[in-house]
Order: C-alpha cells, then sequence, then structure tokens
C-alpha cells in the first residue's frame, strides 16, 4: 500500500488552509478598527468600502467559470449597498481609482484554487455576527445589514460550505493549489487596506454576465 496516498487521503484541507493563511489572517485582525472598542460609523463605512472593493473584482472573476465552488456573493454586495447608502453622508465622492473587473485575478486557475479564495470569502463573514452585537446598540439607527447577514447567522451555510471543499479539494496537489488561492485572496485584501485611495469612494457594481466555461486548458493525449 502507498503510504503516501494514504495520507493524502486524510490529509484535511481546511486544516491545511488555516495553517497557511494564519499569519495573513492575524495581520488582516490586528488592523481593522471596525474591531476596535471605539468603532464608529465612520469605521463601518470604511470597513464596508475595503470589503467592497475587494469583493466586487472577486464576483466578477468567479462568474466566469462554470465549474468549482456554486457559492453566490450577489446577496452580501447587495447589503454592502444598502449600508453604505444609509450611511452615504460618511463617504467622500471621489473616485478611488480601483477596478471592478476581475482581470486581475487567474483566468485559468484551477478549482481548488478558486476553493481556496471561497474560503476567505466565506470566513470572513463568521466574525460578522459577533461585531453585530458589540455595534448594532452604537451605531444605531444603522441597520448594519452586512454584519447581520441571514437570519440564521453563518454557521449553517459555512458548515455546508466545509462539507463542500472536504469533498472537492483532496489531493495534495489540490491543497497545495487551495492554499495559494487563499493566501492570494488575503495578499490582495490587505493590499487594499494599505491604499489609502480604499477610503474614499465605493465603485459601482456592475451587472453580472451568466456564467461562461473558463477558457480552455491543454490536456493530455
Amino acid at each position: 500500500m502507498n503510504r503516501s496516498a494514504d495520507v493524502a487521503s486524510e490529509a484535511d484541507p481546511l486544516a491545511a488552509l488555516r495553517a497557511a493563511t494564519a499569519t495573513r489572517h492575524a495581520a488582516l485582525d490586528a488592523g481593522l478598527p471596525i474591531g476596535a472598542p471605539g468603532a464608529s460609523l465612520h469605521d463601518y463605512t470604511a470597513h464596508l468600502v475595503l470589503l467592497r472593493t475587494w469583493l466586487v473584482p472577486l464576483h466578477v472573476w468567479l462568474a466566469g467559470f462554470a465549474d468549482g465552488p456554486p457559492f453566490e456573493h450577489a446577496t452580501r454586495l447587495a447589503r454592502i449597498d444598502a449600508d453604505l447608502a444609509e450611511a452615504e453622508h460618511a463617504l467622500s465622492t471621489t473616485p478611488a481609482g480601483t477596478g471592478t473587473d476581475g482581470a486581475a485575478w487567474p483566468a485559468t486557475a484551477s478549482p481548488a484554487y478558486r476553493w481556496g479564495v471561497h474560503y476567505v470569502i466565506e470566513g470572513s463573514q463568521l466574525g460578522g455576527a459577533v461585531l453585530y452585537e458589540r455595534l448594532r446598540e452604537r451605531l444605531a439607527p444603522h441597520g448594519l445589514r452586512y454584519l447581520k447577514g441571514d437570519d440564521a447567522g453563518p454557521g449553517p451555510r459555512w458548515r455546508v460550505f466545509m462539507q463542500a471543499l472536504r469533498a472537492s479539494v483532496r489531493t495534495p496537489g489540490e491543497i497545495a493549489d487551495a492554499c495559494a488561492g487563499a493566501c492570494a485572496a488575503f495578499d490582495r485584501i490587505l493590499g487594499l487596506r494599505a491604499d489609502p485611495r480604499t477610503g474614499l469612494a465605493h465603485p459601482a457594481l456592475p451587472p453580472l454576465a451568466a456564467p461562461v466555461p473558463p477558457p480552455a486548458r491543454a490536456g493530455t493525449a
């Protein structure tokens, strides 16, 4: 029996993803004003701008594949837009100068790489319920729709996601691709956080096109 194959079959992609992104995750959490004890409505709107500038290109890019993770993000973007509209007075009208298409992401990314990106997107919702309870009275009457999320909370969707990820990302190569995608997603939002342009305005959400098949990949004879 091939021991390396046995080890690969027993590998947990979620454990690998947590380990691969731990340092980046800690760096992001440590630098978010929305998590500070005195977080204000301005901090919340700045947080939404950051998330939107990060999510819109990902949303467009992921919609261009017919395979991979079947998780949509339009509802979350709509909640961000509603929250920003309610707090529009806190935002500048100066263009942010950031793109809204998915061109910066690899057109031939494997499904496993995209599962890794989704891991970061889905995981970003887990702390929302905690922040909502912490901020809803302080920032009232703002609705904090993005933080509140679904009535059932993020738990049910996260459990479905974990089960699907474990079923789809299994081999050492797939796990490595997923870790690369997750690290790239963290690196992108960390880079946006360091760019002062993202605090000026939020880009418009482009209309979603119907998913199209991914670019043809070279096959084997």
